[in-house]
């Protein structure tokens, strides 16, 4: 049984849920969800290793129950309290698997902490290096909130939740966590505007962002969303990093295809524990 609980920080609390069972010399495992979604895009995966690890995963700031909260904040301030959290919860290297937005908090968090975890997966998810990404691309990410904010929100809805996900639980799953936000679309742009532009500084800034743990990534050969899947490719190509393709899955491939990504997940760390 995971326990919400909150840790407050100066833009607002924090919500996340900490639960499992701690394999004695195990891995502990955090999932950190994408822009828009919140913890229970992970349903699946904390299912499965709750069993066996200690797990933790949060509502990002500003997400879900991550609310009201100041979006004034950093890329690196995320990894900043997440690394308040995990110490305040006495987690120790742990493995860190970001979709998505959580896959660049991965990363951020590894820039900030290069000896605190242990491993760490990228689902869907692309690097924080400047080479791999476009002036044109930068550009248009710092822009994105008119686009939220004009959209009408039952198309919206309905792009988002198709556009992430090809299954009928992961599209459903999707339309759920999107109406967190009915009746407040100014909010859900505000979130996903600076999501998008924090995204853009932190690239911009041109820090390393090595991965110094051993690492993979995943990606749903059916992602749409933007270029994932160009730049997981040249992710792969560039870092050397392994890279699983999902058949039959979206940018939400940890939904669409919950048990092929969890056996996936299980087998790198068995491997963790193997080196």
């Amino acid at each position: 049984m995971m326990e919400q609980k909150t840790y407050h920080t100066s833009h607002g609390p924090i919500r996340y849920w900490l639960g499992g069972c701690a394999e004695p010399g195990g891995p502990e495992l955090v999932f950190l969800p994408g822009l828009t979604a919140d913890h229970r895009l992970f349903d699946r995966q904390v299912e499965a290793f709750q069993g066996k690890y200690r797990v933790l995963v949060w509502d990002a700031p500003g997400h879900g129950g991550s609310w009201p909260f100041e979006l004034t904040f950093s890329l690196m301030d995320k990894a900043r309290w997440l690394s308040e959290i995990l110490g305040a919860e006495g987690f120790s290297r742990p493995v860190l698997v970001g979709q998505s937005m959580g896959g660049y908090v991965g990363q951020a968090f590894l820039e900030a902490f290069p000896n605190a975890a242990r491993g760490f997966v990228a689902i869907d998810s692309a690097p924080l290096q400047r080479r791999y990404i476009t002036a044109a691309e930068l550009w248009l990410l710092k822009r994105m909130e008119p686009v939220y904010r004009l959209y009408p929100w039952k198309a919206l809805v309905r792009s988002g939740s198709e556009g992430c996900a090809v299954s009928e639980y992961g599209r459903a799953l999707m339309r759920e966590m999107m109406r967190v936000y009915d009746g407040d679309q100014e909010r859900y742009a505000r979130l996903s505007g600076h999501g998008f532009r924090i995204l853009a500084e932190a690239i911009e800034a041109g820090l390393p962002y090595e991965i110094p743990c051993p690492a993979l990534l995943i990606c749903g050969e059916q992602d749409r969303a933007g270029s994932t899947k160009r730049y997981d490719r040249a992710w792969h190509r560039g870092s050397g990093i392994p890279i699983r393709w999902i058949a039959n899955a979206g940018h939400n491939s940890n939904t669409d295809r919950p048990e092929e990504v969890n056996a996936i997940l299980q087998e790198f760390l068995d491997g963790l524990a193997m080196a």
